[in-house]
């Protein structure tokens, strides 16, 4: 008989600023590259408008300095790729999995389906998009890719982007909630997707984490629970999270 996968692994969600925040899936993603064949998903919230770059972003618009200067947001760089993302209305997830599928198509759609399955319990429909890649603007959220999930009329709910690393797969995401327009347009130079409006169930970020935590208990490769089982950060996991910080 094939051993079986090891269960899923939920970290309760956590509020913080984008340094711990990148700290902590760096942290876990160089854990599953040691060897912890376990797979874990996370979700958490920005503690202040942040804009983070895709790790081989380079283009920077050249009033991105200013809006960081005047204190309106702050910037960093991701470990995964893609484009800009602007947080501070949205709900953001990252899953690490040692043992994903090797084709990167094939990994987006095992890892987002039980998105696809949390919002159609929401009664909100999601499909993967189907525009190709492009690079003619700097915003994660400007096109609907095969890795970003999409509602009936095309506005774009959900993006993602990935890091692979001997193997193992980093995916970050984000599910917009409530996106700041105004700072929106300060960034992108366009008005924020119009989305259909969150039942309330999904109103609340931790509220839309728990749904989705539900959902990826039952939808995500190997899972088929009820529940997926929660792991605390102790206070060694972190002391590693902080020297992951201060290292970058």
């Amino acid at each position: 008989m094939a051993d079986q996968p090891p269960p899923w692994r939920l970290i309760p969600p956590i509020e913080a600023d984008g340094p711990w925040q990148m700290a902590i899936d760096r942290w876990l993603l160089a854990r599953a590259v040691a060897g912890d064949r376990q797979p874990v998903l996370r979700f958490y919230r920005w503690s202040r408008p942040t804009l983070s770059l895709g790790h081989h972003q380079h283009t920077l618009d050249d009033h991105w300095p200013e809006l960081l200067k005047s204190g309106a947001l702050r910037i960093l760089r991701r470990p995964s790729g893609g484009r800009a993302v602007l947080h501070g209305g949205d709900l953001t997830y990252a899953l690490v999995w040692p043992q994903a599928p090797a084709g990167r198509r094939q990994a987006y759609g095992e890892a987002c389906r039980w998105l696809v399955g949390g919002f159609e319990r929401l009664g909100l429909p999601l499909s993967f998009g189907d525009a190709p890649a492009r690079n003619t603007s700097s915003s994660c959220f400007s096109s609907s890719t095969a890795a970003d999930l999409v509602e009936p009329g095309g506005a774009k709910r959900v993006g993602s982007a990935q890091l692979w690393s001997r193997g193992c797969l980093l995916q970050h995401g984000s599910v917009l909630m409530d996106p700041p327009r105004e700072l929106w347009q300060a960034v992108f130079g366009c008005e924020a997707p119009e989305l259909a409006p969150l039942p309330a169930a999904g109103r609340h970020w931790r509220d839309l984490a728990n749904h989705l935590s539900q959902a990826a208990a039952e939808w995500l490769p190997g899972a088929g629970r009820e529940t997926l089982e929660t792991c605390v950060l102790s206070p060694a996991d972190w002391e590693q999270i902080r020297r992951e910080r201060q290292a970058h």
